[in-house]
């Protein structure tokens, strides 16, 4: 029964999901010739290494956390936790339990199939404010106080703007997700041994993109009303790292606080750190992992 997953599950998955997050990328009354290409490729990058060394998921990609070293300024209030805007959603759909495995159906391909859907969407959230994360806007990929740099294949540490990490980010794992040898999608075609340790790969860095998104666009989602779509995303994505362990908790401290209000008012519990040390765990995550 599981192996009957392998054919058609994963589109079939994908089409389960339309009704998500982003079925409205901007207002009624504007354009969407504004919004940028969505494959996370840009001619900028068009001659870069992409750090992936082989097509059995032999990946060297990793990015690193620290604070940037300056003495931390005021604080400034976070938006994104004001109660008006973490209260909207556009559905109250019971994620946990869209989240758990399906009875007979095989793990590799349940977390292949939603590691694909979360990262079309964090792509296309991305997208409908990039325009605005630009090199000058974001000169480093900052959340809060943390600071994550981009290595290559060779390791060489790559000090780069918001908008190149995420199209290191999304050109990685688009190349990935697209391999058969990696993502099978064919009858009889087996997940490589190492596919679960790649997949935790792509949600750490997926991470980092809501996250930077809340940290540094907010204003911008708001002002395209799609808070309600990027708290649906969060809470779906949050919640399925969670179910299957698939990002250290010391990696999502960082947003914590945001986290514990709207896993919690989702009926999921709060976070395994809480919220109340947020901000030092923000200051202080400089592990990398």
């Amino acid at each position: 029964m599981a192996q009957f997953a392998l054919g058609g599950l994963r589109n079939t998955y994908h089409r389960a999901c339309a009704f998500s997050y982003t079925s409205k990328c901007c207002r009624p009354d504007q354009p969407t010739s504004h919004l940028p290409r969505l494959s996370g490729v840009t001619k900028a990058f068009a001659t870069e290494p992409i750090s992936v060394k082989c097509s059995v998921c032999c990946v060297s990609w990793k990015s690193k956390g620290k604070p940037n070293g300056k003495k931390p300024a005021p604080e400034e209030k976070k938006l994104y936790l004001e109660p008006e805007y973490t209260k909207l959603r556009i559905t109250d759909f019971e994620f946990k339990e869209l989240v758990m495995l399906p009875r007979e159906i095989d793990l590799n391909e349940w977390l292949a199939s939603n590691t694909t859907t979360f990262f079309h969407h964090i792509n296309l959230q991305y997208s409908t404010i990039s325009e605005f994360c630009t090199g000058e806007s974001c000169q480093t990929m900052a959340v809060c106080n943390t600071q994550y740099y981009w290595y290559d294949e060779r390791g060489k540490k790559i000090k780069c703007t918001a908008p190149q990490y995420v199209d290191f980010v999304m050109s990685s794992v688009q190349k990935l997700v697209t391999d058969e040898d990696v993502f099978p999608t064919k009858y009889g075609k087996e997940f490589p041994n190492s596919f679960e340790s790649l997949v935790k790969k792509i949600c750490k860095y997926l991470f980092h993109v809501l996250a930077h998104i809340y940290s540094s666009h907010f204003k911008e989602t708001l002002a395209l009303e799609l808070h309600g779509h990027l708290n649906t995303l969060y809470i779906h994505f949050i919640l399925f790292i969670r179910e299957f362990n698939l990002v250290d908790p010391k990696e999502t401290t960082i947003m914590d606080d945001l986290t514990e209000i709207l896993c919690s008012s989702s009926g999921s519990g709060s976070s395994s750190n809480g919220s109340g040390n947020s901000s030092a765990g923000a200051q202080n995550h400089v592990k990398e992992r």
